[in-house]
């Protein structure tokens, strides 16, 4: 195999990862449309917009050209925003070969189709969805490049592939774990990000402990159920790619999410937050997708709801969360329907 791989695209995620590959002794090529940041990485070894202060291996380098990124490589790592990823996809087209190992790790929908990353992908590259990888998991950029102790979880239908991501990124301070339930994992780390809005937002409010801790076990229970719902087996919610993800996510102020949910509980409007935030922050989109998923499904999502009725009607955060605590008595334990627990206990 090759020990050059390719990352699209250079943002704080993608370059923290082509950190980990790089410290794996692998040569990295970082995909981007900016001349001046591929420039900044080649030459000063920095990505200071997404990662300020970390100094990057000289292993990594950079292009705008898509058919030098992907010369010669034998892993594609995609990590675009999930609103640029079928963008991304369609430019890798006319340079993707069969026998390239393609790893995604955005956790997000395309909001238009309601369609999971790797579905994307797998449409555009005229490839099956089965062989691409995603990896997942609690991990910061910002810790990841500095070598912190994470674990992640890679998962796909193929045990070879995914196997082989393994070998890419498993190191003494990344941890990797191979997952056969690509559709949860996928679905376990988008949906989560709802819930840390909910979180930031919960927080912004000065709501306490209390209330955050109900948001995160209530917000898992939602998560599972849609989940299960749309394919995965409910066992990977308890795992790395869903509470996992779903505890550093809610909590940590590394996070966008919980960012962006705090300044709208402080009262800023959603236009102001994305533009003092300078990133994608991908639950709006996700509970934007949620809401419509839900839907579609039939499945009960009261939390992604609240904030959808926030972020896009106008709803004020301490009305949603009345609502939210007005709701009918239920029972805490979900009931399984007798056709799914079949399904994952044949």
């Amino acid at each position: 195999m090759s020990k050059k791989v390719a990352v699209l695209v250079a943002g704080s995620w993608g370059t923290a990862l082509a950190s980990v590959l790089a410290a794996n002794q692998l040569d990295v090529i970082m995909w981007t449309r900016g001349e001046d940041q591929a420039a900044e990485i080649n030459n000063k070894h920095t990505n200071q917009r997404f990662l300020p202060d970390a100094e990057l291996s000289p292993r990594i380098q950079a292009t705008t050209d898509m058919a030098t990124a992907v010369e010669g490589v034998s892993a594609v790592l995609i990590v675009a925003p999930s609103s640029a990823m079928r963008s991304v996809a369609h430019q890798l087209k006319a340079y993707y070969k069969p026998e390239m190992l393609i790893i995604h790790a955005t956790k997000g929908f395309e909001t238009e189709s309601l369609k999971r990353m790797s579905t994307v992908i797998s449409e555009e590259l005229d490839c099956e969805e089965g062989h691409i990888v995603v990896l997942s998991g609690p991990s910061h950029a910002e810790e990841v490049v500095k070598r912190c102790p994470t674990t992640v979880v890679v998962a796909s239908l193929d045990k070879a592939s995914a196997e082989a991501a393994q070998g890419l990124f498993m190191n003494a301070y990344f941890r990797v774990y191979t997952n056969r339930d690509m559709i949860g994992v996928e679905l376990a780390g988008a949906f989560k990000n709802i819930i840390a809005l909910g979180a930031g937002m919960s927080d912004g409010l000065n709501f306490g402990d209390n209330a955050k801790a109900a948001l995160l076990t209530r917000g898992l229970a939602e998560i599972t159920r849609i989940g299960v719902e749309m394919g995965a087996n409910p066992l990977t919610f308890s795992g790395l790619a869903g509470i996992g993800d779903l505890v550093v996510t809610a909590t940590s102020q590394h996070s966008r999410n919980w960012r962006a949910g705090s300044l709208l509980g402080k009262g800023q409007k959603l236009d102001d937050v994305l533009n003092s935030m300078g990133m994608v922050v991908e639950g709006i989109r996700t509970t934007q997708a949620a809401h419509f998923i839900s839907q579609k499904y039939g499945v009960q999502m009261p939390i992604a709801d609240q904030l959808y009725h926030v972020l896009f009607q106008e709803r004020q955060p301490r009305d949603a969360v009345e609502a939210l605590m007005g709701r009918d008595p239920k029972t805490e334990m979900e009931v399984m329907t007798l056709e799914t627990w079949e399904q994952w206990h044949s």
